[in-house]
């Protein structure tokens, strides 16, 4: 552990609604764009007047439809303006809205409407709309349906479209002033229950966290005092809303003036960079990891350039980090990497860009340091679903004192972070959730009589009160003879190797570690073309001796230095890599560790079996 156990930002926050958010910033920038959206070849927007306008509407329409405050709708849609009109139309009307990923199969989706007693779900396509429909008859609370882009002909009863629902709300509207809709709307309590989000768990049955408007608002009030953020930025949104972090951001953003603009896709996100050109931008640590790679994924003469600006870049931002003035030859080498590297990954991500925010998972130190030295600030931070979620950030004011790269940064405003007696990191402030809906016992376990909330991963706080993770607390692998290995990391460090994509260490009360690896198969199959072996077939050249040696020798020279007991003895070659669809990736591209070990435990069983002692090497197919 650190030298400190307890961190503190003792500025105190007012409490608040995000009702209270929506107003403010109505009010202020009425007729600036709001929301930005792709169609038919253009980015059209709409004003901060014109989503009040569909709001009331939307408020109006489920107010026809019978719903009350308390009651739930839920919300099964990607990024997109109606996913936010659609949350703020409950939010003002007092609905709690629950949202729902929209990769989850029919018999995940039923789970969560029953649990949470949907009486109302929003859907976004045909697609989305089929897998409510396949499950409607298990969930006896759901009455309605409503989809923003319906399938053509004659829609089931109790489905409406998008339009047909908000055209509902406009006779009630009309006959209702604008001041009598926000005194109903303001009449939400910080203490109100806003949304009931589920947790991606990898074991058991997702929980439903119950977050108040005061746990949102408060995270809004103290995100912008760290984050920077006004009318002259613009951002890309494309991490799902249906997740609390991009979400809470969102609502900072809108709230702060700032346009927020939908990505068509996650697949179109580089290119969707390029176009909209934002000035600050949330993710994960997934896309940094891709972008890294693709840039060391460069051999030859072009190769032998990355390398030295890469070289060039860490010392410049050693220098920088640490307040000082890099020295001449550093700077002059700086400006020559800069102009034949490191401004095109600039340009890369728009151009403009001012800052990311990283968060949801560990980002590797290396590959920050990388971006930075490209001039590509990321802000790593910490937080989970049940604080709202953040606890800890890094911020660009007074850099670099409130800027330290390896670390998720310090406390926000009236956030206390302890580190408990066994490493794990507890958390108090305005920010932890009301609790588990309908699990009073499990609410009790993690967050104590004190108030403290018991985050379950295990971390270290600097003398500074900067925050690190060490890892999830229950991933850390305990080997057969006794030794602690915390795998996240070791895998960070194998993610800056350009032949590296997707590392998962395993070997929980086992005699040593093994790494399951998904190869990043462009660069070696750029590699495996050079040598004349087989490229057409993963299987087939992970076969190969030669592609088996080369990543081995990969591992060890990334690992050199790790003690014997935390060096993975042997490695399991993955042909293909882990998704959000096959449920292997959370929906923040977090590696679910437990899914992937009982997916290969047949596999792993024969690692660990004394008849393969000598074999090092093994494949999962």
């Amino acid at each position: 552990m650190g030298s400190a156990t307890y961190a503190s930002n003792s500025t105190e926050l007012p409490e608040g609604t995000l009702v209270d958010l929506f107003f403010e910033v109505v009010d202020r920038s009425g007729d600036r764009p709001a929301l930005q959206w792709y169609g038919d070849g253009s980015w059209p927007s709409m004003t901060y007047d014109q989503v009040l306008g569909q709001v009331r509407e939307v408020a109006a329409a489920l107010g026809s439809l019978g719903l009350e405050r308390g009651d739930r709708a839920a919300l099964l849609a990607e990024n997109r303006p109606e996913w936010a009109i659609a949350d703020y139309g409950c939010l003002t009307s007092g609905v709690v809205d629950v949202p729902v990923y929209a990769t989850l199969t029919p018999g995940q989706v039923a789970y969560i409407l029953k649990n949470a007693g949907a009486r109302l779900v929003f859907v976004s396509t045909a697609e989305q709309l089929a897998k409510v429909q396949e499950i409607r008859g298990d969930c006896e609370a759901l009455e309605w349906v409503v989809v923003f882009d319906p399938p053509g002909g004659e829609l089931p009863e109790g489905v409406f479209s998008w339009e047909d629902f908000r055209a509902r709300g406009r006779g009630p509207v009309a006959e209702t002033s604008a001041e009598a809709f926000r005194a109903e709307a303001l009449s939400a309590q910080p203490d109100d229950v806003a949304t009931i989000l589920y947790t991606s768990g990898t074991t058991g049955d997702p929980k439903g966290v119950m977050l108040t408007h005061n746990n949102l608002h408060s995270n809004v009030r103290a995100a912008s005092a760290c984050l920077p953020i006004d009318e002259r930025d613009s951002t890309l949104s494309f991490l799902p809303l249906s997740h609390v972090f991009q979400r809470m951001v969102d609502y900072l953003l809108f709230n702060r003036g700032c346009p927020i603009t939908y990505a068509r896709s996650i697949e179109s996100v580089p290119e969707d960079l390029k176009a909209v050109r934002p000035t600050v931008v949330v993710s994960v640590p997934r896309l940094y990891e891709k972008v890294y790679a693709k840039v060391m994924e460069a051999d030859g003469v072009k190769g032998t350039l990355v390398s030295w600006a890469t070289g060039v870049g860490r010392r410049w931002a050693e220098a920088k980090l640490a307040g000082r003035t890099p020295g001449p030859i550093t700077r002059l080498q700086y400006g020559l990497a800069h102009r034949l590297v490191f401004q095109k990954i600039y340009a890369g991500v728009g151009g403009r860009l001012r800052y990311f925010v990283s968060g949801g998972a560990p980002l590797s130190a290396e590959i920050n340091k990388f971006f930075f030295s490209a001039g590509v600030t990321i802000l790593e931070g910490y937080g989970l679903t049940e604080t709202s979620p953040v606890t800890n950030v890094n911020t660009p004011i007074d850099f670099p004192e409130n800027f330290r790269i390896g670390t998720v940064g310090k406390p926000v405003a009236s956030t206390e972070v302890k580190i408990a007696e066994d490493g794990e990191i507890l958390v108090r402030g305005p920010q932890v959730m009301k609790g588990y809906y309908n699990r009073p016992e499990e609410t009790r376990e993690v967050i104590d009589d004190d108030g403290w909330f018991h985050t379950g991963d295990v971390g270290e706080l600097d003398a500074d009160g900067f925050l690190r993770i060490t890892d999830r607390k229950k991933d850390l692998i305990v080997t057969a003879g006794g030794k602690n290995v915390a795998p996240q990391p070791i895998e960070n460090r194998l993610k800056k190797n350009r032949f590296v994509d997707q590392p998962v260490l395993v070997g929980d009360r086992e005699r040593f570690i093994t790494l399951m690896l998904v190869p990043d198969f462009a660069t070696l199959d750029s590699w495996a073309r050079e040598k004349g072996l087989p490229t057409e077939d993963p299987r087939a050249l992970l076969s190969t001796e030669e592609a088996q040696n080369l990543l081995l020798e990969q591992i060890k020279e990334e690992l050199s230095d790790l003690s014997s007991f935390e060096m993975p003895k042997k490695l399991v070659l993955l042909p293909e890599p882990f998704t959000i669809e096959d449920g292997s990736l959370t929906p923040t591209q977090k590696v679910k560790r437990r899914v992937v070990q009982e997916r290969h435990a047949e596999l792993l069983k024969s690692v660990y079996d004394e008849a393969n002692v000598s074999q090092t090497v093994f494949t999962a197919w």
